[in-house]
């Protein structure tokens, strides 16, 4: 017999995974409809694919470059194409992304990486805070530096919106140190333990903070080129640093994992409640921490008793003086999309849950007109997922190195080619991007 405290265990994990299995089987993770309503979006979708095939089906399902024809792009298709990183082979689950999205919420932490923190003060008084990675290197970026070897690159990573620092993030920093990058991570104020030194947070497409950090970076590493990685919803702080900065944005070159392109949208959608609860819970745990400092500019109150992600973002940014429509006037990641000078590679996903279907929430238009903006669509992996088989592999992070590689090869080309002298080299299998402005032939 089963003791009642048993009995109500059983009871809650028989309702638990009733739950689960409702959400699952009944599409409601994502966009309100159901399984019809999907199938309806995927027929829309395979009726309007586009962009160049760059890999074979079994790959990773007829993965796909969307851009605007270039000598750039045709380097990048060959380059991907030729990848054998990317041939991984079938990847797991590969038609369940929520079951993917649940397995990355319950999946163990793996062993946290060791980091240096440096505190950043900017211009109001507010901190943010810079993780660099530590450890040993291997393959070219092993060997001992000599003084008049050239500098290590800087990959900045960043997270997203909510602050949360997954573990697909820092097994990219992990690997980026592996071949000789130098790696570190952007802290918001306020998020992932760094101090909130004044009543303020960072709003969603604010790049101010971001772009001291930048300033601060290239002031450290004076010599080394500097490439950038966002995730999920942090992509929209990386894109409006981008637009605001145009050709002044010190970047060589910027890629986004499952990026959300508009942010008001999905704000105001449905979205997966094992996306969202997590992190709502994630952010309150963390804001309730200067809830006497907040108590200044905010209702702490109504902010603390959010039920959404979009009655947080209103609650922290939206009060007597701005509204919801004001707010997205200044915040949204693509409003200056036209102003980017530096390449963006957007690794996103068909049955991403999170983003929502691709016809509705892919500016495919940027990617047909901007030389700037390439699009590199999988059919499968996820938000911020694409598995591959074998222990910590991840599609996405493979892609992103790669096109980094191919950046580098291709201006070194051009520049033998039209005899500007070629830059410094990182050494090893590992080339430099570009440390100057980009040149406008490389992108017709």
């Amino acid at each position: 017999m089963l003791s009642p405290e048993g009995l109500v265990a059983v009871v809650a994990a028989l309702a638990f995974l009733g739950l689960l299995a409702w959400h699952l089987l009944g599409a409601r993770l994502g966009v309100p409809g159901g399984l019809e309503e999907e199938e309806e979006e995927e027929e829309e979708e395979e009726e309007e694919e586009e962009g160049t095939p760059i890999l074979p089906e079994d790959a990773v399902g007829c993965c796909r470059l969307l851009c605007k024809p270039s000598a750039l792009a045709q380097h990048l298709e060959r380059s991907l194409g030729r990848s054998a990183a990317l041939r991984g082979g079938p990847w797991p689950w590969p038609r369940w992304p929520r079951l993917r999205l649940l397995q990355q919420l319950l999946a163990p932490p793996n062993p946290p990486p060791a980091v240096v923190r440096e505190h950043l003060q900017v211009p109001d008084g507010g901190l943010v805070a810079l993780d660099w990675f530590v450890g040993p290197r291997r393959g070219a970026g092993s060997r001992r530096r000599g003084s008049g070897d050239p500098p290590s690159p800087v990959l900045l990573l960043i997270p997203n919106a909510a602050g949360k620092v997954p573990g697909g993030l820092l097994q990219l920093g992990r690997r980026a140190l592996e071949l000789g990058y130098e790696a570190v991570v952007f802290n918001r104020r306020g998020h992932n333990g760094c101090p909130l030194a004044t009543p303020k947070l960072q709003p969603f497409g604010d790049p101010g903070d971001l772009r001291e950090a930048v300033a601060y970076v290239c002031c450290r590493h004076p010599r080394a080129p500097l490439l950038a990685v966002s995730e999920g919803s942090g992509s929209g702080l990386l894109l409006a640093y981008l637009g605001e900065s145009g050709s002044s944005s010190r970047l060589a070159a910027a890629a986004c994992i499952s990026p959300v392109f508009r942010a008001r949208d999905w704000f105001e959608a449905s979205l997966p409640r094992l996306y969202e609860w997590p992190l709502l819970l994630h952010l309150k745990r963390g804001l309730s921490r200067y809830a006497g400092a907040l108590a200044q500019a905010v209702d702490v109150a109504k902010l603390l008793g959010s039920r959404s992600l979009r009655e947080l973002e209103e609650a922290l940014f939206c009060g007597t003086t701005t509204g919801w429509e004001t707010y997205w006037e200044r915040n949204e990641p693509l409003r200056d999309a036209d102003e980017v000078a530096v390449p963006v590679l957007c690794v996103c996903s068909a049955d991403d849950p999170v983003r929502g279907p691709p016809a509705r929430t892919l500016p495919r238009e940027l990617f047909r007109s901007s030389p700037y903006f390439f699009l590199l669509l999988t059919p499968r992996g996820g938000h911020c997922g694409f598995p591959q088989r074998g222990p910590g592999r991840c599609w996405a992070h493979e892609a992103v190195l790669e096109y980094f590689r191919a950046i580098g090869e291709f201006l070194r080309v051009e520049e033998r080619r039209t005899g500007v002298p070629q830059p410094r080299r990182w050494g090893g299998p590992v080339p430099e991007p570009p440390a100057f402005t980009w040149q406008r032939s490389y992108t017709r």
